[in-house]
């Protein structure tokens, strides 16, 4: 089997930890990694460099946002060694935008034998809204405190970028506005997944 790195990708509150986590306990080999887990020592290096903790802060832009993907890609890497399939669950909402930073996440993939799998979440910007009141995080603050702003800087198209037409199963598409949705989405995901 080819080993995948599969990332699990979308704006916040689309569903992307539920859906990682459900993906991940279905499939066979699997390693999950969450972005969010590195959130405790971000909060310190606000704390240590005495800024207020806003993730939405130039602060946050400069210092912290960057090195947190660096971190959860480099434990990816790490961990292909060790299993077939690593599953992380991040936004990587400017570096699915960017072809040339997927074209050298491909390349060192390649490298190790791997392969990209990009599974983007689809949820519609009034499920988001109400999902991210429902789950009352303080990440969240500035952006339902800023709402109007906050999404028309959001964007929800497809990610066109992270298709490669050489590879039918290397992008999925996967609804999560409604259970329905979500089951048919699962299912198909997985079909491609364990047969790709």
């Amino acid at each position: 089997m080819e080993k995948k790195l599969i990332i699990v990708v979308s704006p916040p509150a689309c569903g992307k930890t539920y859906v990682s986590k459900q993906l991940a306990k279905r499939l066979c080999h699997v390693v999950y990694l969450d972005k969010d887990t590195l959130i405790p020592l971000s909060k310190q290096i606000f704390a240590v460099a005495g800024e207020p903790y806003d993730r939405s802060s130039d602060f946050f832009e400069e210092n912290i946002r960057d090195y947190e993907y660096d971190c959860i890609l480099a434990l990816a890497f790490e961990a292909l060694d060790y299993d077939d399939i690593v599953l992380i669950n991040a936004p990587f909402s400017r570096e699915i935008r960017d072809a040339e930073y997927i074209k050298n996440l491909r390349e060192k993939l390649s490298q190790k034998g791997a392969k990209l799998v990009s599974v983007w979440v689809e949820t519609s910007p009034e499920i988001v809204h109400e999902r991210m009141i429902m789950r009352n995080s303080d990440r969240d603050t500035w952006k339902l405190a800023h709402w109007d702003e906050y999404i028309a800087g959001c964007n929800f198209s497809v990610p066109e970028e992270l298709d490669d037409p050489a590879d039918k199963g290397d992008f999925i598409i996967f609804k999560n506005n409604n259970d329905e949705e979500f089951e048919e989405s699962m299912k198909r995901c997985l079909e491609i997944l364990e047969n790709g």
